[in-house]
């Protein structure tokens, strides 16, 4: 097939590169001239493993080409993805101004005899009618609008894309061109001619869902809105799990142990952070209020998360005897140094948007603390937002070297085991904040570390 990919950030690389990958002739357009450069040298926008072998290898082998032309992605295409970018507005809700000006640059460059437009973007319920019209109203070509969320997760995307756990397909009501009488004929085209371009992909499994594109939309939002509830719930528990003397990791084992719950996203931590969780359960509290309800739980699951973000902050103070009520001082960490390891929102990504890491920064910074910092891939995109107010090491022990505590908040496999008793002669101080439970308490305390956990007890 003949596919068009509007955006080349993570969801339309990972996407086109795919698709390309199982044989389909895959254009992908950015209006990013220096980005399809890059991409067209070789080089990669994202760190995401594995990716930059597959878009190498079909880029040799014909099927992926980069280009700035919408006509080119458009022109005899069967399907075009719209991959960019919904940012968080101040009000919580997604900006869609990328997916509508896509929308309509698409439409004025539609060519073919009957093109499927792809919602690939996490957009808001009724979206996929806004396309409709966007397109509908430069355009007398027969098309239809397809709600198709992703669910990559960085870090493990062309896995997860090569094989889904699900695709979800989202066809009408409304979602053709809104001429009379035609409404039925467009989904069904539709329909045909998505589930040829994911055939493929779930040729050995049928965990392919088509729905109406609203519920697609909504879907997309409930599943992030869910498992970032999981996270909260647990880092609640280990709030608790420290007020009564238990230990978070047993219990969230127990807890797994039930069929029921599963272990999955029940790992204590210092919050989450990133592209999605954060914007997306922002943006379905919003559509939940533009629809007259509250949804608490969700809104919990907010309040709970920015609460964790500042754990390790307050944990550090209490090491330094410094009293609660000066913890908005400028001077509460004054001549403290504080070595961070990891600062991207998870391990095998760069991505630093929401990071806990970055916001931890933030605010030792204001406590007149010197900030050292080390993560494997994510510095530049660190110090595009911290400038050069930190102290950036590729070395993560380098990082450490004359530090008052180490907080660990990502836990790269780099960091699982580290030699303690090297830190034991690096650090100044002996706090150890493990911010993602990966070492054990003893093992830490037999180097002559006082250990802080999430939850520990």
């Amino acid at each position: 097939m003949k596919v068009g990919v509007i955006g080349t950030g993570y969801v339309g690389l990972v996407a086109g590169a795919g698709f390309a990958d199982f044989g389909n002739d895959v254009v992908c357009v950015d209006i990013d001239a220096a980005r399809i450069a890059a991409l067209q040298a070789g080089a990669m926008p994202i760190h995401e493993p594995g990716l930059a072998e597959l878009v190498r290898d079909n880029v040799a082998g014909g099927r992926l080409t980069f280009s700035t032309d919408f006509a080119a992605a458009t022109a005899d295409a069967e399907v075009v993805l719209l991959c960019v970018g919904t940012p968080p507005l101040p009000d919580g809700s997604a900006d869609l101004s990328q997916v509508l000006a896509a929308a309509r640059a698409v439409g004025a460059a539609l060519h073919s005899e009957f093109t499927v437009v792809v919602n690939k973007s996490t957009v808001p319920v009724g979206t996929a009618e806004a396309v409709r019209d966007a397109i509908a109203a430069v355009t007398t070509r027969p098309f239809a609008v397809v709600s198709n969320p992703e669910f990559l997760k960085e870090g493990s995307a062309i896995e997860d894309f090569m094989r889904p756990m699900r695709v979800l397909i989202g066809v009408g009501p409304g979602a053709g061109p809104p001429a009379s009488g035609a409404a039925a004929t467009v989904d069904e085209r539709a329909r045909t001619v998505m589930r040829r371009l994911y055939a493929a992909v779930v040729r050995t499994s049928d965990r392919m869902l088509i729905t109406d594109a609203r519920s697609a939309e909504l879907t997309k939002y409930a599943c992030n809105a869910y498992l970032a509830m999981r996270v909260s719930f647990i880092n609640d528990v280990a709030g608790l799990c420290e007020r009564v003397g238990a230990d978070v990791e047993l219990v969230r084992r127990g807890m797994g142990m039930d069929t029921r719950i599963g272990p999955r996203f029940l790992f204590p931590g210092i919050g989450y952070g990133g592209s999605c969780f954060p914007k997306d359960v922002r943006a379905l509290l919003h559509t939940a209020r533009e629809h007259g309800m509250a949804l608490p739980i969700v809104a919990a699951t907010e309040s709970i998360n920015e609460r964790q973000k500042q754990v390790l902050f307050h944990k550090l103070l209490r090491h330094f005897d410094v009293p609660a009520s000066a913890a908005d001082s400028a001077d509460a960490l004054r001549g403290k140094t504080v070595a961070l390891w990891g600062l991207s929102f998870k391990p095998e990504t760069d991505d630093t948007r929401e990071a806990p890491a970055l916001v931890l920064a933030e605010r030792l910074l204001r406590a007149g603390a010197t900030v050292r910092a080390s993560d494997p891939v994510a510095l530049t995109s660190a110090a595009q937002q911290l400038g050069g107010r930190v102290q950036l090491f590729n070395d993560a022990y380098e990082a450490a070297s004359g530090a008052d505590a180490l907080l660990l908040c990502t836990e790269w496999r780099q960091y699982r085991q580290p030699n303690f008793k090297r830190l034991r002669q690096l650090l100044r101080g002996d706090g150890i904040f493990d911010g993602r439970n990966i070492w054990e308490p003893a093992q830490v305390r037999e180097h002559g570390f006082r250990y802080y956990g999430i939850g520990r007890g």
